[in-house]
């Protein structure tokens, strides 16, 4: 405890933690809303699946180019600049939907509010890689405890507005919510403290290319890839139980169990490289989600679903850390906006392949065994020979005063 008491103290921490995690929340709101709007206006699960995931893959696929603008001149203008557009474009999408326009016009416009969407996480990590280096792992893991903390309370706001008045009205609380904890961090003292970090012009994927991001991209594509699918898979384990109010309590179940390992995590002092640490996290993935396929029971589902969690925040943490030490000092945003494009990217993909195998003769079983498949395959990532990263890379980066 003592050790999360100093991160607390540190003057960056209120904001980057409450604006941080309002931030986040349309992350997990935005396509969920979008989804049973949709499907609410159309009928088709098909359509609805398809805009939300247009939703994801565009905001996947631009936040590297928003993270190195960031880099080049300032976190601080991308964020105000989004949280202006942001609103609009939810309202337009809104629009667009419940005038049963085309759904190419649905998709368009899914895609624009993917676009716009705050660079909260980026920015909120490079930050913490700016903190004193030896609170810096506490830092991260309360980060993705946090993280986790969205994935359950996002849902769960959108399933009670949904209830109580519509998705549309889910929508609009996402884009408050999104908007006040980017313009919370925009105009926070650690970002007007942001100084970019004078550098040649790189090529377009040199950050990528930096030594140990390629095995750290590449493992954690597996690993989301494979959480994709179970996300799918549970709601459709507890509709196949005949409990399917039960998918919101097992996937809190599973969000809380990650929740209380990363605060676990976070306190511990590993003595272990960061390399090794991160393989360790992701074989307990593996072995967590294992069992997952041979149960029939809801509730045990839920017991292994919060014990296999617990190792989900502390590898999103070592994760972090990686990230954040191997980074070039110019381009810390751009290589956490990387990750942030694998996150959503392969998540999006993992739930589509795992709606694939649900309907298929595979069906459920067939969906967990990929996500089992997929972390195993990541932690296989991480023991491919390459190019080592030069470790520690804190000192390159001036810390935020304690």
């Amino acid at each position: 405890m003592r050790s999360y008491l100093t991160v607390w103290r540190l003057p960056a921490a209120p904001v980057l933690l409450f604006s941080g995690f309002a931030g986040r929340l349309p992350s997990s709101m935005v396509p969920l809303a979008l989804l049973l709007m949709v499907q609410d206006q159309t009928g088709s699960y098909a359509v609805a699946g398809a805009v939300s995931a247009t939703y994801g893959i565009a905001t996947a696929v631009l936040a590297p180019v928003l993270g190195r603008l960031a880099d080049r001149r300032s976190p601080r203008r991308v964020l105000l600049t989004q949280s202006a557009l942001y609103p609009l474009l939810l309202a337009a999408v809104a629009l667009v939907v419940l005038s049963d326009a085309p759904v190419a016009l649905m998709l368009a416009a899914a895609g624009a509010v993917g676009a716009s969407t705050p660079l909260v996480s980026g920015t909120v990590r490079a930050l913490w890689s700016r903190v004193d280096p030896r609170v810096r792992p506490t830092a991260y893991a309360l980060d993705a405890t946090a993280t986790e903390l969205v994935f359950v309370a996002g849902p769960t706001l959108v399933a009670a507005l949904t209830l109580l008045a519509s998705p549309s009205i889910a929508l609009a609380v996402a884009g408050v919510l999104g908007v006040a904890g980017a313009l919370g961090i925009a105009t926070s003292a650690p970002m007007r403290a942001w100084q970019p970090v004078v550098a040649p012009p790189r090529p377009l994927l040199a950050t990528v290319a930096t030594p140990g991001m390629p095995r750290v991209l590449l493992s954690g594509t597996a690993l989301m890839f494979g959480i994709g699918g179970l996300e799918v898979a549970v709601p459709a384990f507890a509709d196949a139980a005949g409990s399917p109010g039960m998918s919101g309590v097992l996937l809190a179940v599973w969000a809380l169990g990650s929740a209380g390992g990363g605060l676990w995590f976070g306190a511990r002092v590993v003595s272990a490289s960061l390399p090794r640490q991160y393989r360790w996290c992701l074989l307990g993935v593996t072995i967590g989600l294992a069992p997952l396929a041979a149960v029939s029971s809801p509730w045990l589902l839920a017991a292994l679903l919060f014990l296999g969690g617990t190792a989900i925040a502390p590898t999103l943490t070592v994760q972090s850390s990686l990230v954040g030490s191997i980074a070039p000092a110019s381009a810390v945003t751009e290589a956490f906006t990387w990750l942030s494009t694998v996150t959503f990217g392969a998540s999006a993909i993992g739930a589509a392949v795992g709606g694939w195998l649900i309907e298929s003769s595979a069906g459920v079983a067939g969906a967990l065994v990929m996500a089992t498949t997929a972390a195993a395959l990541a932690v296989a990532v991480t023991l491919l020979p390459g190019r080592r990263p030069e470790l520690p890379a804190a000192a390159r980066r001036d810390a935020v005063p304690a």
